[in-house]
């Protein structure tokens, strides 16, 4: 290891990969500061493991400086070790006819959330010494359907890595992206749920002009979910990041990501005509 176990702050640790990277990481001797949304979840998170809650709602403006203070006071001169920014959330809608709020949404919690939890942070993290991994997607790499508004935000998200690891590099502050696979969490379910009440989202007619799509895609997810991995796969990879004395500026994490890394490098029609095979889109009309 380069890098000894010292504080680290890690956004969305409620369910699924976050709670998995909060407790590894405290498994493996770092002080976490766990981000969540609401006290109960920061309660019952501790109980699993020895972790600090803390209160951070990324879109807003006072909860990410309250953090940055409350974080600062407690670390002092050690300043951070890390910071993971992993808060996130997918809603499915047809662009067409998707609420401008809901595209909005996961621009703002996918993306612009992590860059002002990021510029928060980044004192502490130079205080420290520490390291930023950025929690991605392959839906950053490959879109599917009905999921422009998500994949939008984890293409932003590359391009941040891609930014931070240039400018950061001067100070030795390293940057790593973890493009991650399906895993096993609570996505799935509120995903379908999503997919499901898109007829109430969209109305008849929009539902109707995208009914087989959506079919499709329900379709894919149910397969993703049977194969997922579990979120321990991210956490590893992230405590990687974090620790090793050359850390990789990206991991493909979950199995199939390599794949899906590849189709995502074919040439636009080659790429379209594999995807609506695969997923068994309706053909043109």
């Amino acid at each position: 290891m380069a890098t000894e176990p010292g504080a680290v702050v890690v956004s969305g640790t409620s369910t699924g990969i976050g709670e998995a990277i909060a407790l590894h990481l405290a498994e493996q001797g770092f002080e976490v500061f766990a981000g969540v949304r609401r006290e109960g979840d920061g309660e019952a998170l501790r109980e699993k493991a020895d972790v600090t809650p803390l209160i951070l709602e990324v879109t807003d403006e006072l909860s990410v400086l309250a953090a940055a203070d409350l974080v600062t006071r407690a670390v002092g001169e050690r300043g951070l070790a890390g910071l993971v920014n992993n808060a996130g959330v997918a809603i499915p809608a047809p662009i067409e006819f998707q609420p401008l709020a809901d595209f909005r949404r996961q621009l703002e919690v996918n993306l612009i959330g992590h860059v002002a939890v990021t510029q928060a942070f980044l004192p502490l993290i130079r205080k420290g010494g520490g390291r930023i991994v950025n929690i991605g997607s392959v839906g950053g790499l490959l879109v599917l359907p009905l999921n422009g508004a998500y994949s939008a935000s984890k293409f932003g998200m590359e391009a941040l890595s891609d930014a931070l690891r240039l400018e950061l590099r001067e100070w030795g502050i390293h940057v790593s992206h973890v493009d991650v696979g399906p895993v096993h969490s609570a996505i799935f379910g509120k995903t379908y749920a999503q997919l499901d009440g898109l007829k109430t989202t969209l109305g008849d007619h929009g539902h109707g002009l995208y009914v087989g799509q959506i079919a499709a895609v329900r379709s894919a997810t149910e397969k993703a979910e049977a194969t997922a991995d579990p979120p321990d796969v991210i956490a590893r990879a992230v405590l990687e990041a974090l620790t090793a004395s050359n850390p990789h500026t990206r991991y493909l994490a979950g199995h199939g990501v390599k794949g899906i890394a590849a189709a995502a490098k074919l040439p636009d029609r080659a790429r379209d005509k594999a995807l609506a095979k695969e997923l068994g889109l309706p053909a043109p009309e």
